[in-house]
């Protein structure tokens, strides 16, 4: 028995000293090392290293619900609206010889329903949105970010509209130059297709609908700005064409001639300030911004191409009192401009550090000229008509964790047109006020 024993033990040790010379005669294979994630902190909070590369990186994003009311006018009109945004956002930031190259790609999808959001009873829309995509490089920006006009800056947190031009994104061209000391300078190409407001249908004798002409030069923006401890403060100018598509027929001693409106030529000028008041609470702020256009108007409609917000929805787009850059006098064939100026500013204070409350309003003053209206017999005006607009409101927010919103808004606007209007439909307008509560909840990550 013990003979078995040895013979086996002997058997199994050589069979292990087989497979060891064996396995030595095989060729060695190490474990790839692993790359881990770093944290970049020159950016901020929340980015971290690609790996491979000495580019930081933030995805972030936002989810927005949001439930208004706004009080109709017409009996078609949906009183309540529901709102639903996704966000996802990439920052992609690189330090380089040449100074900062940054990129960010902003995707939104929308869902909205209701007069109080769409404009137009009963309907639901979904809009998917690239609502920014640029390219920074140094003092160069390429692509759809904020309009150079606007100051981005200030401390607004208003859910509604105001009139003043709200940091819209478009697509633009632009160069800043840094001087120093928290000043800068920047000069922008921007799309002019973005600034167009012809959306409203005046009729009546005295004016034609102006119909825009293909774009043959972007609007040109620029800007002086300075940034420090203390606030914000900002002069921005831009230039806007009106190119009518109207073929005009007028008399002449040899007939009648049809010919194109002369180009024409708008613009805005607008002065921001925004100043921190710490003294009062961390975080508490005043903001005002000031716009004059003529021939130009969107750059006062919180950066609205479409229609007026509500709570003048259906007054805007059936009546005579809106903003038009401009329209035909049949008369003469030419193109007439529009103007008017807008005032409109904010207090932010934080009652605690996790509760804060916004005061906002703006006045805007909006004039056509004699000759874009029509007093009929019976005293109504039929055209355009020059008009008052003043809007006051104020929301509280709830901050009860890093990134959530719980917001609640009121908003009270008032319209008064120069004289009562007539509109299409027939019925007679004169000023009107109207009101819209919002609920707000948001998430940012």
């Amino acid at each position: 028995m013990k003979l078995a024993q040895s013979l086996l033990f002997g058997s199994l040790t050589g069979l292990a000293f087989a497979a060891g010379a064996q396995a030595a005669d095989l060729p060695a294979k190490k474990a790839a090392p692993v790359e881990y994630v770093r944290v970049c902190t020159t950016y901020g909070e929340g980015f971290f290293y690609i790996p491979g590369t000495e580019t930081c990186l933030r995805v972030g994003g936002r989810v927005r619900a949001e439930y208004m009311y706004a009080e109709p006018i017409a009996r078609r009109d949906d009183a309540f609206g529901f709102y639903a945004r996704g966000r996802i956002q990439l920052d992609a930031r690189t330090a380089t010889a040449y100074g900062l190259l940054r990129s960010v790609v902003r995707f939104e999808i929308t869902r909205t329903s209701g007069t109080p959001f769409n404009g137009v009873p009963g309907t639901i829309t979904t809009s998917p949105n690239v609502a920014e995509a640029f390219v920074q490089f140094g003092g160069l920006t390429a692509g759809r970010v904020v309009s150079f006009f606007s100051n981005g800056d200030l401390a607004t947190e208003h859910f509604g509209t105001l009139r003043f031009d709200d940091a819209p994104d478009v697509n633009l061209l632009a160069y800043t130059f840094t001087f120093g000391g928290g000043f800068s300078a920047s000069i922008s190409l921007e799309d002019g297709l973005d600034r167009r407001r012809n959306d409203f249908i005046p009729g009546g004798l005295a004016s034609s609908e102006l119909l825009y002409g293909g774009q043959r030069a972007p609007d040109l923006v620029g800007n002086l700005k300075y940034d420090g401890t203390w606030g914000t403060a900002q002069l921005s100018g831009a230039v806007h064409q009106i190119r009518s598509n109207n073929l005009v027929t007028l008399a002449t001693p040899f007939g009648t001639a049809a010919n194109y409106p002369d180009t024409e030529y708008g613009f805005a000028a607008a002065a921001y300030l925004g100043v921190n008041l710490p003294q009062l609470a961390p975080g508490d702020a005043l903001w005002l911004a000031a716009t004059y256009t003529n021939g130009a108007l969107a750059y006062m409609d919180g950066g609205n191409a479409g229609l007026n917000s509500s709570p003048f929805n259906a007054i805007t787009v059936n009546g005579g009192v809106g903003l038009v850059d401009a329209y035909i006098n049949p008369l003469s064939g030419n193109i007439e401009r529009g103007h008017g100026w807008s005032i409109a500013g904010g207090l932010r204070h934080y009652w605690t550090p996790t509760v804060r409350q916004s005061i906002f309003g703006s006045y805007m003053r909006v004039a056509y000229g004699a000759g874009a209206s029509t007093v009929t017999t019976d005293g109504f005006v039929t055209g355009l008509t020059d008009f008052n607009e003043w809007r006051l409101g104020s929301n509280v927010i709830w901050s009860p964790v890093s990134g959530l919103d719980l917001g609640v808004e009121v908003m009270y606007a008032r319209v008064d047109p120069r004289n009562r209007v007539l509109l299409p439909t027939g019925q007679a307008l004169g000023s009107d006020s109207g009101w819209e509560g919002r609920l707000r909840i948001q998430r940012d990550f």
